[in-house]
């Protein structure tokens, strides 16, 4: 297991013989934090704030990150900043879990991994752009359009007609 991925696995299994409303403060900076199967963080900074309730554990979390994903109107990189913030329950047995049914485990360790996944999935625009006036790609040459429109000469003559066009251009050519 990587250490990014040691760093979301958190041991708070001495918060639970603690009093109620007991807390603690967890803090993360990591550079590159891959979540499995698929989600790969840059930047990942914030705070969990894990607190002692009577039904279990209440993890209270704000966080951001950077994910390098592909504009889509002008097919460019993109870095889009994630932020995220929840408030879930580990519960101590099933008859206390909410409806997102985490339950602590018996080791005390919480694995954050899942969970951030899900959030910041949950983030992550549908149609991300690399910024809001992006133009996208000139529908004539295919190149990117920056900040202004392509201008091209389009000629709007259907290809089947060109035999009779080029007649027409003969016939006015001629001297009459």
């Amino acid at each position: 297991m990587n250490q990014s991925r040691q760093s979301l696995r958190l041991n708070v299994g001495f918060l639970i013989h603690q009093s109620v409303g007991s807390s603690r403060d967890f803090y993360f900076d990591l550079p590159n934090l891959p979540i499995e199967p698929d989600l790969n963080l840059k930047d990942f900074q914030g705070s969990v704030r894990i607190t002692r309730t009577p039904q279990g554990l209440l993890v209270q979390a704000n966080l951001q990150a950077k994910y390098l994903t592909e504009c889509v109107r002008c097919l460019a990189d993109t870095n889009l900043t994630l932020q995220t913030e929840f408030c879930e329950l580990y519960a101590f047995t099933s008859r206390s879990a909410s409806e997102s049914g985490l339950i602590l485990p018996e080791d005390g360790h919480i694995d954050l991994g899942p969970l951030l996944r899900e959030y910041f999935v949950l983030e992550i625009p549908i149609n991300p752009l690399c910024r809001p006036e992006c133009h996208g790609i000139c529908a004539v040459c295919g190149e990117p359009q920056g900040d202004q429109f392509h201008v091209h000469e389009v000629d709007s003559s259907d290809p089947r007609l060109a035999v009779l066009k080029t007649l027409l251009d003969n016939q006015n050519m001629e001297p009459t």
